[in-house]
């Protein structure tokens, strides 16, 4: 069965999987119902997959949807529960930015026969490609890192207090990882002198908790990075003139660097 177009999958051999589920721009065909396209790409990992784009070269499997967070969250739990109970979240299918601005017209938020099939055509059919990834490297490694990238802007008010820090490691609470992977980590981002924090507000989305099971040999990192640390961030929401900035190699430069480091690490600790 042919993977669907949105859906591209990389097979590597090295015991690393790489999930970039938060970097699609692709609204699904929503556009008219929303309050702009704009709005509804404004939250987008935006350059994720290009900071990345290294991973291919360590020998990594990479699984990446082209669909919009907008249009469905792959990195929500299935049934709508909140991952971070008691605090401002967006949901499976967000009808408000980060920001709480209304995403959809008056009337046009989708209800729940449609949450269910925007689950049935994008939600499970990348997460049974994460499953298969899985599967095919713990039979050829009897340990695998699962490393899901993220990024997010600095300063959101409704979704917690001050300036986020550049790096934020979550291992849920340290329940899906080996402490020695987390802590190989913690070194890394330690020596950067950048700021960092592992498992604050950022723990790890449903793909590190889900998949995340170290006793069968599956160790899950999500990584969740401050726009300023890769890109010239703007202060503020971001209008259509200045959001998203371009990608900037140079100015990536010293965060990918890092990065690299991190899943060489990774994988090599995994091959231990």
């Amino acid at each position: 069965m042919n993977a669907p177009s949105w859906l591209t999958v990389t097979h590597g051999t090295a015991p690393l999987l790489v999930s970039i589920p938060h970097t699609g721009i692709d609204l699904a065909g929503l556009e008219n119902r929303l309050m702009s396209p704009w709005l509804g790409r404004r939250d987008a990992d935006w350059w994720i997959d290009k900071l990345y784009d290294f991973a291919e070269e360590l020998g990594a499997t990479v699984v990446h949807t082209a669909i919009s967070r907008t249009v469905i969250d792959v990195n929500r739990d299935p049934s709508g529960a909140s991952l971070y109970p008691g605090q401002a979240t967006t949901g499976l299918c967000p009808t408000e930015t980060f920001d709480g601005d209304p995403l959809y017209r008056a009337g046009e938020e989708p209800g729940p026969s449609e949450v269910d099939e925007r689950r049935e055509k994008y939600f499970v059919p990348y997460h049974a490609a994460l499953q298969a990834e899985i599967d095919r490297l713990r039979a050829l490694h009897q340990k695998i890192v699962v490393y899901d990238c993220h990024s997010i802007r600095s300063v959101l008010p409704r979704l917690f207090e001050g300036t986020l820090p550049v790096f934020n490691l979550g291992t849920n609470d340290g329940k899906s990882a080996d402490p020695a992977l987390q802590a190989m980590v913690d070194e890394i981002l330690a020596g950067t002198g950048e700021t960092y924090v592992v498992n604050g507000r950022f723990k790890g989305g449903w793909i590190t908790r889900n998949f995340g099971q170290p006793q069968n040999g599956v160790h899950a990192l999500q990584m969740e990075l401050s726009n300023r640390g890769y890109m010239r961030e703007p202060e503020g929401k971001g209008t259509p003139d200045n959001w998203p900035v371009p990608y900037d190699p140079a100015f990536a430069a010293p965060i990918r660097a890092t990065l690299k480091r991190i899943l060489e690490s990774a994988i090599a600790w995994a091959g231990r």
